[in-house]
């Protein structure tokens, strides 16, 4: 089955992803990339789940058959291999299924200047589609790059050099630089280190601006840690109390989605982290998508906030959009808390300018919510509780086909009240209105709200909901699940026969 790109690169079942497969995706980047521009150099790297060398070699293969020049920067974060070749004018492949389990993976490309964006995602994929008819016709032997089984024979595995420490020295010098030194002396954090590539950076940089720092639950084996459905709370609040700690951190495997866990045990959700993060970096103007936390405008702290299809390529659209209407600072984040910055910053305490990086990124919200609240002289829950009173979760029903998700959503749009009043009116009260930005979010007129939408790469169907209190959030969102499992997939089924 071929690959095709989702909410953030390709991705599909490991066993999808091919020698065969990932070298003809990787292939079409970039030949789409000279047709935008002169490269000369790819940066590639990639996450710590089991397939990933794998892949990276069947990526390496296609730069050199493209006669291009690989920069291997080995096993680091998205984010770190991303800015790296931003800053270097390459474009950048990273293989990476982000959150997802061990038995999937993915290839997430950026151009020199940044992310391929959705209009990018179409010219890829049909030239991808004509080097997948022009290899069909070729022999499978020995003598050949591929066997039978779609991967490469051993004479063709290249071999990769020593990664070259550049990316990650980089990387780290960016917060370093823009941190004031030692800003987080006197707070211990725990950090969880799991399976993520960005563990033992994570422990580095929190150590060398002053933090007294606690590792815990390193894992050879991958651990999908997802930061939108965090599994095990209990667990992450426990390792907080026990170490009398001032909050934990953590990333999604590929280090561009954060885990912020404060002082009293509590998970920190995405959309809140990035407001206080944007209130730390003083922006004037904030792209995200339309399920994040509606606390965005009830705080009135941002001149401009611009709601968007989810999706980074989506936020990012709309931030240069924003850029091109003038404003000055412009910023972006998601509800899974990975941060985007459109607008070079200067911090105000050390004068230091923070370069622009337009995709996800976990350290920078990490390091700014926790600085943001040694400066406010407060414990990191107080910095949260400022924010109106509105709370988000988000669950799933796991191995939920795509196209049946997006048959449901098309019922919902196509008969709104006459559809969704039957099943959700007698739970949730009367519906006020309808946002089908991306999947149908559902708004009651007592201000709950109810979002279904299936995954754009994953065989998974997403709820988020959003209540004033946290109670109501997490008892509605399971709900509204079980209302979508046993009540409108089986009358679906029966209108459907």
């Amino acid at each position: 089955m071929a690959l095709k790109f989702g909410t953030s690169g390709v991705r599909g079942l490991v066993t999808e992803m091919t020698d065969r497969e990932c070298y003809l995706y990787a292939r079409a980047f970039l030949r789409y990339l000279k047709a935008k521009t002169q490269p000369k150099r790819v940066a590639l790297a990639g996450d710590l789940r089991s397939s990933t060398p794998r892949i990276m070699k069947a990526v390496a293969y296609a730069v050199a058959e493209e006669g291009m020049l690989l920069d291997h920067c080995g096993f680091i974060s998205t984010p770190a291999v991303t800015y790296h070749a931003m800053q270097n004018e390459m474009a950048s492949v990273m293989v990476t299924g982000s959150h997802i389990p061990d038995d999937r993976n993915g290839i997430k490309f950026n151009m020199p200047w940044g992310e391929v964006l959705k209009e990018d995602e179409g010219h890829i994929s049909a030239l991808c589609a004509e080097l997948r008819e022009q290899d069909a016709a070729l022999p499978r032997d020995a003598n050949a790059p591929f066997d039978a089984q779609c991967m490469l024979n051993p004479d063709f595995v290249p071999e990769l050099d020593a990664p070259n420490p550049d990316a990650l020295n980089e990387y780290i010098k960016r917060y370093i630089a823009f941190f004031p030194e030692n800003c987080l002396a006197g707070r211990k954090i725990v950090c969880y280190e799991h399976s993520s590539v960005s563990r033992d950076l994570l422990t580095e940089l929190l150590a060398r601006l002053g933090a007294e720092v606690v590792p815990v639950g390193r894992s050879d084996t991958f651990v999908p840690v997802d930061t939108e459905a965090v599994a095990e709370p209990d667990r992450l609040a426990a390792w907080v109390k026990e170490h009398g700690a001032d909050a934990l951190a953590t990333t999604d495997g590929d280090g561009d989605r954060p885990l912020l866990v404060d002082d009293c045990g509590a998970v920190i959700r995405g959309d809140l982290l990035g407001i206080l993060v944007a209130s730390y970096l003083n922006a004037d103007s904030m792209s995200i998508p339309v399920s994040c936390n509606t606390a965005a405008e009830k705080c009135e702290r941002f001149a401009n906030v611009s709601r968007t299809r989810i999706g980074s390529p989506y936020v990012i659209a709309s931030m240069q959009a924003a850029q091109a209407s003038g404003a000055k600072v412009v910023v972006g984040y998601e509800a899974n808390g990975g941060f985007l910055t459109a607008s070079d910053v200067t911090n105000p305490d050390t004068g230091t300018v923070l370069k622009a990086l337009p995709t996800r990124d976990a350290l920078l919200p990490l390091l700014a919510a926790l600085h943001g609240a040694v400066k406010a002289a407060k414990p990191l829950s107080a910095t949260v509780a400022e924010l109106p009173p509105r709370y988000t979760f988000s669950g799933l029903l796991r191995e939920f086909p795509n196209a049946l998700g997006k048959r449901v959503i098309e019922r919902f749009k196509a008969e709104k009240r006459s559809f969704a009043a039957p099943f959700l009116a007698e739970t949730f009260g009367a519906i006020a209105g309808f946002d089908f930005t991306d999947g149908a979010r559902i708004t009651f007129e007592d201000g709950n709200i109810v979002h279904f939408r299936p995954s754009g790469n994953a065989p998974e169907f997403r709820c988020y909901t959003e209540s004033d209190t946290e109670q109501i959030a997490i008892a509605n969102n399971g709900k509204a699940l079980a209302i979508l499992r046993d009540q409108v997939l089986p009358a679906m089924e029966g209108l459907e026969k």
